[in-house]
């Protein structure tokens, strides 16, 4: 029996890769991350969203760092940027989030035998995001296997898809609605169509209207 476990925040993508996962594997697990986040409510969009899938989920509590990590995400005091800086990576990133994530996915796993990890992360639209790259989940997939003499598999069903693409692969999976007014993706934690000014809801914003429109030109 085939086993996969989806690191899970009740966003956009991680919904997205979470139904896929329903279709390509016999057993679906999830686990979700505290790590002291602003938009905490993501959480509780991951519960409803995961019960309602049927899927078993864990939340594990990370929150070293918001101590460790001087970013929007995790600090209330600093503003999130509205728009994507030129120069440096946008103040949202957290610096060793998905190494952290993937690693204690990882552990998990290994303790419930689950040797398919699934997560979200994609370059297609790349914000600066240096842990979304495909190079370094294989190299972190090498990592892991060795650190932990497992063979684990990471996939990231989105790595190669904008977020236009990312729309259609939620309609076609029949999660569209679900996806749309369910999660949060908005770094002020706001559902659906979010706060609107944030760079997340600009960027699911624009996929969702370029899906719309392609859709509706056939």
């Amino acid at each position: 029996m085939s086993k996969a476990l989806v690191i899970y925040s009740g966003g956009q993508d991680s919904t997205t890769c979470l139904f896929w996962a329903k279709t390509h594997f016999d057993s679906v697990t999830a686990i979700a991350f505290n790590y002291g986040q602003r938009h905490v409510s993501e959480l509780t969009a991951a519960k409803q969203i995961a019960d309602q899938a049927g899927v078993p989920l864990t939340i594990f509590n990370l929150d070293l760092l918001s101590s460790v990590s001087h970013n929007s995400l995790t600090d209330s005091k600093m503003e999130v940027e509205t728009d994507q800086p030129d120069h440096r990576p946008p103040n949202t990133l957290v610096e060793g989030r998905n190494m952290l994530f993937l690693t204690y996915a990882a552990i998990f796993a290994k303790a419930n035998l689950i040797d398919n990890l699934i997560t979200g992360v994609g370059q297609a639209d790349f914000s600066g995001y240096p842990d979304c790259r495909n190079e370094f989940i294989v190299s972190l997939n090498q990592t892991l296997n060795l650190s932990m003499d497992f063979e684990y598999r990471i996939h990231t069903p989105l790595m190669w898809l904008d977020k236009s693409e990312i729309w259609k692969l939620a309609d076609e999976l029949g999660v569209f609605d679900l996806v749309r007014f369910q999660t949060i993706t908005c770094y002020h934690g706001i559902p659906g169509e979010g706060c609107g000014t944030c760079p997340s809801c600009k960027l699911r914003r624009r996929g969702l209207l370029n899906y719309l429109k392609s859709k509706e030109n056939g």
